[in-house]
């Protein structure tokens, strides 16, 4: 490959490692922490998920998206036993649950090569390339981790504190 593809692969890998590894992940983790189990497992009404219910999703994604696919393990995956928990796992549980995958996909993010990032791969019944593979990820995680925020922000009535700096810095404004 070309030292364009190679420099493009490098930044994309490296966007998506800051953001999943040290945003999205360290975020999710400070917002469940504190929780009760009764308010991991809380939902609004049954249309809606407990935060309980978004963490074994967001496991089941990285597993079936990067884990599995990039490992070319079989698809495991049990889809409808995310959303169909009620309880039985405490916010440590869960934590260190989808801890473990965070690793699992931090080895991956740092050996992907230009040739993975640009092959096929078949994931969830999609045909997608290795880099639509990644992105899903990432994009995936700020959706339901900023789901987690907002319930954990509605549970204790305070600002989470994760743009502190930007009130150092003047760009609040």
């Amino acid at each position: 490959m070309t030292t364009a593809n190679s420099r493009l692969a490098e930044f994309f890998l490296e966007h998506s490692r800051k953001r999943l590894l040290k945003e999205h992940w360290p975020r999710l983790k400070a917002c469940v922490e504190p929780m009760t189990v009764e308010q991991i497992w809380w939902r609004p009404n049954d249309a809606s998920n407990s935060v309980g219910n978004l963490i074994l999703h967001l496991n089941g994604n990285a597993t079936q998206w990067l884990v599995a696919a990039f490992n070319r393990d079989p698809d495991k995956r049990d889809r409808s036993a995310e959303f169909s928990a009620t309880g039985g796992l405490t916010a440590a549980e869960l934590l260190n649950r989808l801890g473990a995958t965070i690793a699992e996909a931090e080895k991956i993010l740092n050996r992907l090569t230009v040739e993975e990032l640009l092959a096929p791969y078949e994931i969830q019944g999609y045909h997608v390339r290795g880099l639509d593979a990644v992105y899903q990820v990432v994009e995936h995680f700020g959706l339901h981790y900023g789901q987690i925020a907002y319930i954990a922000k509605s549970l204790s009535g305070k600002d989470l504190g994760f743009y502190r700096e930007l009130n150092k810095t003047g760009r609040a404004k």
